[in-house]
């Protein structure tokens, strides 16, 4: 085992990251990649010989065909002109499970990032599991993913919608078969790459630029201390179900393609914002016209960290049970969804329930932020694209009470037993809390083999045999 002491360095031009913190590496024989490490500096020794040069030996494999390869009994991947069979080095790869997230994709991501795989040793290492060169049609330039190489890890039944960032749905058939909505099967809302936040030394500061109160910062081991509350709440994503609407409404609608996945309800812990804004005095008998701005650690390439606000009035409401959240079903945030410090909001659209806490400020001005400020506004149907001021719509702060049929599914074919049809519909939202649906409605009920109530709509055809 040898041991190397050196800096860990990150750093992209014309953006605000650059890290560097100490670390010890132990290398145990080759790499592939993964480790927390990376080293910008690449001699000239180890520049002389490289992987993936486009080989005539040897056959061509499409980026779908090695995309297939995803899993630990058949795990390929790619590095420029070069397709890779990677499954037996599994095992012994040092950086853990990290590899995982290049299962059918190409590894020159991680090792821009971690560059102190570049040498002539791990070149040959990975020459050795060479079998094919990749399409000429799909080899591409990954120089600018670095960002994105240490996403979490993603449960493949999620339906994916965007990679980068990362927005998947949950199944329909997930959604009606829990009733707290499973953490890795949770619905994922990201506009940035995910941060990586160390939950020993984050802070949360509270600032009060307007009224009375006391500037604070509190780790998550004091707030743990606090008093702690759970709530069962179920959180939305704004563009829920905007697939269906693109097919209800003749103008076009821009965003995400959520079908009705954009969903889940879980158990959440932590503590009241209004207990932890009373800790720090704030005046919360008149809010008068004040807003709470909520600043998270995700940050975009301009290095503008996500910020939306609520009105100081809403946080104050005794019912709004809004949570400053560490833990979601009974265990810490996962990644995806804030990890370590989060907002949760019930009722609101999830813009609000900002992840990776870092920030609440008390101002007389609202979020200054593109995604509040350009964002999640209200308009009424006479506008469009080329009339919209964003800037002068009011925000969307609350929801409507709203539920999708997941069962039966669109195109289903049901039977009429005892002059009814069973019908499940995901969790409701519009309120702190919420309940899977599960009903029973009459033929005569649906019409035309579709049925709209105040809480629930279906869409899409459903033949009922008589």
């Amino acid at each position: 085992m040898i041991m190397i002491k050196f800096q860990k360095q990150y750093h992209k031009q014309n953006t605000p990251f650059n890290w560097k913190t100490p670390t010890t590496l132990a290398i145990f024989g080759a790499t592939l990649f993964g480790s927390s490490l990376t080293e910008n500096t690449i001699d000239d020794k180890n520049k002389k010989k490289e992987a993936g040069a486009k080989r005539s030996d040897l056959p061509t494999y499409t980026a779908e065909e090695v995309s297939k390869h995803d899993n630990k009994s058949s795990f390929w991947v790619t590095y420029k002109h070069g397709v890779y069979d990677v499954t037996k080095f599994l095992p012994s790869h040092p950086g853990g499970e990290q590899i995982m997230n290049a299962a059918g994709l190409s590894i020159e991501p991680f090792w821009n990032v971690y560059g102190m795989h570049k040498t002539e040793e791990v070149f040959e290492l990975l020459e050795n599991f060479r079998i094919g060169n990749l399409h000429d049609d799909d080899v591409v330039d990954h120089s600018d993913e670095e960002l994105w190489v240490k996403e979490p890890l993603r449960d493949k039944r999620l339906i994916v919608k965007t990679a980068k960032p990362f927005n998947a749905e949950t199944p329909p058939e997930h959604l009606i078969a829990h009733f707290d909505t499973p953490n890795e099967l949770f619905y994922v809302r990201q506009h940035m790459p995910v941060p990586e936040l160390d939950e020993g030394s984050h802070r949360l500061r509270v600032i009060v630029q307007a009224g009375t109160g006391n500037d604070a910062e509190f780790s998550l081991e004091q707030l743990g201390q606090m008093p702690q509350t759970t709530v069962r709440a179920t959180l939305m994503c704004a563009g829920n179900r905007r697939s269906d609407m693109t097919k209800q409404v003749p103008k076009p609608v821009k965003g995400i393609s959520w079908a009705g996945g954009a969903v889940g309800t879980a158990l959440w812990g932590g503590v009241l914002l209004r207990d932890l804004l009373l800790h720090c005095a704030v005046d919360l008998d008149n809010p008068g016209d004040k807003h709470v701005i909520f600043t998270g650690a995700d940050v975009d390439a301009t290095g503008t960290k996500f910020s939306t606000s609520l009105p100081l009035s809403a946080v104050c409401d005794r019912d709004s049970r809004i949570l400053v959240c560490t833990r979601m079903n009974g265990t810490p945030l996962p990644a995806d969804h804030g990890r370590p410090l989060r907002l949760v909001v019930p009722g609101a659209p999830a813009v609000r329930s900002v992840k990776w806490l870092e920030s609440i400020t008390i101002s007389t001005e609202e979020s200054s932020s593109h995604w509040h400020k350009k964002d999640y506004r209200s308009f009424n149907s006479s506008k469009d694209w080329d009339t919209a001021d964003f800037e002068k719509a009011p925000p969307v702060y609350s929801l409507p009470v709203t539920s999708a049929i997941c069962y039966p599914a669109d195109g289903d074919t049901v039977k009429v037993e005892n002059g009814c049809i069973e019908v499940k519909a995901t969790p409701t939202t519009g309120s702190p809390f919420t309940s899977r649906g599960d009903g029973r409605l009459s033929p005569a009920a649906l019409g035309q083999a579709q049925y709209c109530g105040p809480t629930c709509a279906h869409y899409g055809n459903i033949a009922v045999l008589k």
